[in-house]
């Protein structure tokens, strides 16, 4: 049975109310102006608010503000024997789900009434669905190096308290997955977290992506749109590659850090936001400041906590472990009997320079997997590991120069010299 709350400063419209919609099999509670609803509010939840926009103490429009900063999601439908086409915009532009004038049609209220439950059943499956695709993504931390064992100390340390961290490492070593278990384990974990990769983000449109904006400010702008931040609300926002931002998006980032306050593009009100931060970059975010490329005050924000995360390089012995996890894994995704390895393919697997670090190991598994016999052995990693190393370190060697030509007039006289030896 839906809850709603009846806001007016009338007693006979609230009765009046109160009767109709509990004919319609709707839970009702009252509130005598907008001081009593917030009250109300921060005591129990309601599926929708029905509140008068003139009213003494605390009017609907001052109220409905701060319903958006208590309960965003509730809808709110404004009601007023005085309004005029002003009135209905202005409460619309402030967050209220519709509005209509007092007497009202018992219809349309009945109507709209749907409309808005629906919507806030929509909300609420949507925050399960991300709440069960943010658990399920969550994968275990594979290794037990001095590196790692450092980092698993240093989430449990950290996870419970709402402390900023910056994840620093190479691409590919794992920065994700160590921002998902902060999130996994503090106290936000049944709300979402909210990923976004700022260098695959044109820089203008950066700020829309994370701050929203309003419809029609500009020309693409068809329709209200919830930024990243409103969207983590409760939660956890994840910026990933955060030395990609451009300054401008970096002072809005750090006004939102130090307020907790956002402003839509195109929008003139401040949106309070309660969302935990975790940056992540490739990048030395120290050398950036020097070039002038990131703020210095944004750094000393996002870096309470800095995890740095080792490369694959960095963390050999960890390599078997990851190993056998990868077999397993791709082999449950294709539905086959998960192979073997030979020791002596593993201690080869230990040798190579894994540039890309745990994602080219996996990719390295897949193929395996996919080429090798029911045993992964060391000649199969001579084939199909080796022979594509080999194959990307001459594509890198081309790419040192400019065309064709002069890369073939290098190979031959290499070609010259190595027979020059062999003579």
């Amino acid at each position: 049975m839906a809850k709603i709350l009846i806001v007016d400063d009338d007693k006979s419209i609230r009765k009046t109310l109160r009767d109709i919609l509990e004919f319609e099999k709707y839970e009702i509670d009252e509130a005598a102006d907008g001081l009593e609803c917030i009250v109300k509010i921060k005591q129990s939840s309601f599926d929708i608010i029905i509140m008068d926009v003139k009213m003494p103490r605390m009017d609907g429009m001052e109220a409905i503000e701060k319903i958006q900063n208590i309960s965003p999601d509730t809808p709110v439908v404004m009601i007023s024997g005085h309004g005029n086409i002003d009135t209905a915009v202005e409460a619309v532009k402030k967050g209220a789900f519709d509005f209509i004038q007092k007497p009202p049609d018992l219809n349309r209220l009945l109507i709209t009434l749907r409309n808005a439950l629906d919507k806030s059943n929509l909300i609420t499956e949507k925050k399960v669905l991300q709440r069960k695709v943010s658990h399920s993504k969550v994968q275990e931390i594979i290794g037990e190096s001095d590196g790692i064992g450092l980092i698993k100390s240093t989430i449990e340390k950290v996870a419970p308290t709402d402390a900023r961290v910056l994840v620093t490492g190479q691409n590919g070593t794992g920065k994700e997955l160590v921002a998902r278990w902060i999130h996994q384990y503090s106290k936000r974990k049944d709300h979402p977290i909210v990923e976004v990769n700022c260098a695959a983000i044109p820089s203008e449109l950066i700020e829309s992506e994370l701050f929203g904006h309003e419809k029609g400010s500009f020309t693409s702008a068809i329709k209200q749109r919830l930024g990243k931040f409103e969207q983590a609300h409760g939660g956890t926002l994840f910026l990933d590659e955060i030395g990609d931002m451009s300054m401008s998006a970096q002072a809005k980032v750090l006004r939102a850090l130090q307020e907790n306050k956002i402003t839509r593009v195109g929008g003139e009100k401040d949106l309070t936001v309660d969302v935990r931060v975790i940056a992540a970059t490739n990048k030395d975010l120290r050398a950036e400041i020097a070039k002038g490329n990131f703020r210095e005050d944004l750094y000393h924000r996002l870096a309470v906590i800095i995890i740095k995360v080792p490369s694959l390089n960095e963390r050999t012995d960890d390599i078997p472990d990851l190993i056998h996890h990868f077999i397993a894994v791709v082999c449950d995704e294709y539905n086959i009997a998960h192979k073997k390895i030979d020791s002596a393919a593993v201690k080869l697997l230990q040798k190579v320079n894994w540039t890309g670090n745990i994602r080219e190991l996996r990719n390295v598994v897949e193929r395996l997997i996919i080429l090798s016999g029911n045993t992964i052995t060391a000649k199969d990693v001579e084939m199909y590991v080796h022979s594509a190393n080999k194959a990307s370190s001459l594509h890198d060697l081309f790419d040192q120069f400019d065309d064709y030509n002069s890369f073939t007039k290098y190979m031959k006289s290499e070609f010259e010299k190595y027979k020059g030896e062999l003579v």
